[in-house]
């Protein structure tokens, strides 16, 4: 690459270079600029405003990169570079124009220039000055966005003539009102205007009053019946304030020197409250629904209405229950819904895939929907019931087409076959290490422990409880060796007594029970052990397999007693099959029988005899006394006009049961207008006439027999003579 080539080259890099530091010099501000003229005018003028801004940072960043001329050139090569020898005028003077020393210099210079490494004329940049511009640029940018805007003064409401009042001269009059009602932007509704300066608005809504006054009074303000004060400001001519209505409200114009026919003057204002979103489920029709046969999805519907509004999404919760009793497990996830309809009523469709929600038998599927409103700044919340979609346990081996009540139950005892058939088994492989009659001894053991087993188990069949160890009597004979279960095995025979009652002999007692006697009583008619259908609480195909499970256990025994383990293990397995089946089905029955009353002691029968029977006292408590102040309060409005009001009480009881009070407005201005004119009759019968449906009716009483007349009495007074 020639010489002229190469510097040409440096020339327009350092060039690039400046129009790039003065564009970023000049641009950072185009951000404050396009801010500031938002803000003031607009999104539209800020466009325009940056477009004019672009154009001029590039027109400045061309005029800085054309001050690089070849002046510049001359003597930025002189100042960079020793080998130049300050000639490098040379390198740019014309051919002709130079005599042979200055010809031999300049190729001198030219080889240099072509052998010697680039050389990098860029200015350099000035990185704290772009720092400082920066930053200062985007400080003013934030203010534009954050610093708060002047609120526009919306145009007041069109003045209405005001209802003449009399008033003395220099009195201030109210000639001129307007109120102005601007619901909240989310209600859609329309400001509208009320030259009454009452009615009825949107919760939330602004309220905007403006008041004329001829002659003007020295300060004014609005006075609400809950005692607060909004004071009014001048503007010109004219009076008005501002204030966001919360809930319903009475107030009265209070200007300074006004006629007292105008400060009475009570006006009303309503709030229409923002309803909750109504939710309703069109699809399942019931709560709860079992999956059909080959169902892959649940199709699931609802539809929300709401009087303003009604939110663009709803959350659909879905929560996945599986596991049954402590091994249950919850997995919950969302789904967001969009809405199809007119913005005050939606209605949101979805379509859950069971598989991919990993639905599986006996698990359940709850969801539910919440849908909001567009009420601000807070929302309201709607919910759905639950709907559960449940996919029934296999229930083969459940019992069915009984009659009565079924309880799911698990008995703590269904564990212990499995022990007896591997102690049995532990016997067996040990066999070789014992003599016969140690063996013997063993699986006796064994034995004994299937009986009581099998003896459990009999209880749910309504067998006895045979073989339980007793409380030693007086009348049973010294114990020597009896046999360990108390079955007779190499043991004496039990006395007469003890041996009745280990056999459980119910038989009939030697003596009348007493009428009463608790003992004898659940002798007579409580024991139910020998009716099994009566005694069992399981179903009848359960109660089979524990019959069959009971007969193997006694096999089992029987062979373990004679010291015969090997052949009583079948019996046991299959004793053990069979409790497994009773395990799985795991319902008892509970029969629906009559109530068994004890029978009635005919010898007390009509005697009059009512020794140890105690006093039935009167349940009856005092009615609760009602609440006296209204109907002292009512009574009192009916007094003449001389006699005083307790105002106060009044207003306390209305504070303490404002629930109960259909229209507390209504009695706020009643009582307002009372207490401004006490001689007012027909304030007196407003008030009388609200308090009459808030009276309690008073309690139930017994009304008095009619005297009679003269024969009733002549016929009451001849009873005592006769009865003499």
């Amino acid at each position: 690459m020639s010489a002229a080539q190469r510097i040409a080259q440096w020339h327009a890099r350092a060039r690039r270079s400046r129009a790039a530091y003065l564009a970023c010099v000049c641009g950072v501000w185009l951000l404050p600029l396009a801010a500031w003229v938002a803000r003031g005018y607009g999104a539209g003028a800020a466009l325009a405003a940056a477009a004019l801004g672009v154009a001029a940072v590039g027109w400045r960043a061309w005029r800085g990169a054309r001050a690089l001329d070849r002046q510049w050139l001359r003597r930025r090569l002189d100042a960079l570079r020793a080998d130049m020898d300050d000639s490098a005028d040379l390198l740019f003077a014309d051919d002709a124009a130079l005599v042979g020393l200055q010809r031999l210099q300049r190729a001198r210079l030219q080889r240099r220039i072509e052998t010697a490494p680039a050389s990098d004329l860029r200015l350099p940049w000035n990185w704290r000055s772009l720092a400082v511009g920066a930053s200062l640029a985007l400080a003013l940018a934030a203010a534009a966005a954050w610093w708060p805007q002047p609120r526009p003064q919306a145009p007041g409401p069109a003045l209405s003539p005001a209802p003449p009042v009399a008033a003395a001269p220099g009195q201030p009059r109210l000639v001129a009102q307007a109120l102005r009602i601007e619901p909240p932007a989310y209600t859609g509704l329309p400001a509208r205007d009320e030259p009454a300066l009452e009615g009825r608005a949107a919760e939330g809504a602004r309220l905007r009053w403006r008041l004329r006054f001829q002659p003007q009074p020295a300060q004014a303000a609005l006075v609400f019946h809950d005692g607060e004060r909004l004071p009014l400001r001048r503007e010109g001519e004219d009076w008005s304030a501002q204030r966001t209505l919360a809930k319903s409200t009475l107030y009265r114009i209070d200007a300074s020197g006004a006629p007292p026919a105008q400060a009475r003057r009570l006006y009303r204002l309503d709030v229409v409250p923002d309803r909750p979103p109504q939710l309703r489920v069109l699809q399942p029709e019931r709560g709860l629904t079992l999956l059909a046969p080959g169902q892959k999805a649940w199709p699931l519907a609802f539809e929300a209405s709401d009087d303003y509004g009604v939110a663009a999404t709803a959350r659909l919760r879905i929560t996945l229950v599986q596991g049954s009793g402590e091994q249950i497990s919850f997995r919950e996830r969302s789904v967001d819904l969009r809405g199809s309809g007119n913005a005050r009523a939606k209605r949101f469709v979805h379509r859950l895939d069971l598989a991919a929600l990993g639905y599986a038998v006996g698990d359940d599927l709850i969801v539910q929907l919440s849908v909001s409103d567009n009420r601000a700044p807070q929302a309201q919340t709607a919910l759905s019931p639950s709907l559960i979609l449940r996919w029934p346990a296999d229930a083969g081996s459940e019992a069915t087409g009984i009659e009565g009540m079924v309880k799911t139950v698990l008995p703590a005892y269904f564990r212990s076959q499995r022990q007896i058939i591997i102690d049995a088994e532990a016997l067996i492989a040990q066999k070789r290490k014992f003599d016969g009659e140690t063996f013997v001894k063993k699986s006796d053991a064994i034995g004994v422990d299937q009986r009581l087993l099998r003896l459990r188990y009999g209880q749910f069949l309504g067998e006895e409880a045979e073989g339980e160890p007793k409380l030693p009597t007086s009348d049973s004979e010294d114990d020597h060796d009896h046999g360990r279960d108390g079955d007779g095995h190499a043991g004496h025979e039990p006395s007469a007594p003890a041996a009745a009652h280990d056999d459980h002999d119910h038989g009939a007692a030697a003596a009348k029970p007493a009428f009463g006697e608790e003992g004898a009583v659940l002798e007579e008619f409580g024991h139910t052990h020998d009716h099994a259908e009566a005694a069992t609480l399981l179903d009848p195909q359960t109660r089979k397999l524990l019959k069959a499970a009971l007969d193997q256990m006694w096999q089992s025994e029987l062979h373990l007693r004679q010291g015969q383990p090997q052949r009583a293990l079948p019996f046991a397995y299959k004793a053990l099959g069979f409790i497994k089946q009773v395990q799985q089905a795991s319902r008892i029955y509970l029969a629906r029988v009559g109530p068994e009353l004890p029978p009635i002691d005919e010898s007390r029968r009509l005697s009059g005899d009512r020794a140890g029977l105690a006093r039935r006292e009167d349940a009856l408590t005092p009615a609760t006394a009602a609440d006296p102040l209204p109907a002292r309060l009512w009574r009192e409005l009916d007094a003449p006009a001389s006699q005083p009001v307790d105002y106060a009480a009044l207003e306390r009881w209305l504070g303490a049961n404002n629930e109960r009070v259909p229209d507390p407005l209504a009695f706020a201005a009643a009582l307002s207008a009372l207490r401004d004119r006490p001689d007012c009759g027909e304030c007196r019968a407003r008030l009388r006439g609200l308090l009459w449906p808030l009276l309690q009716r008073p309690a139930a009483t017994v009304r008095a027999r009619a005297a009679g007349d003269a024969r009733d009495r002549r016929y009451l007074d001849g009873l005592p003579q006769e009865a003499r």
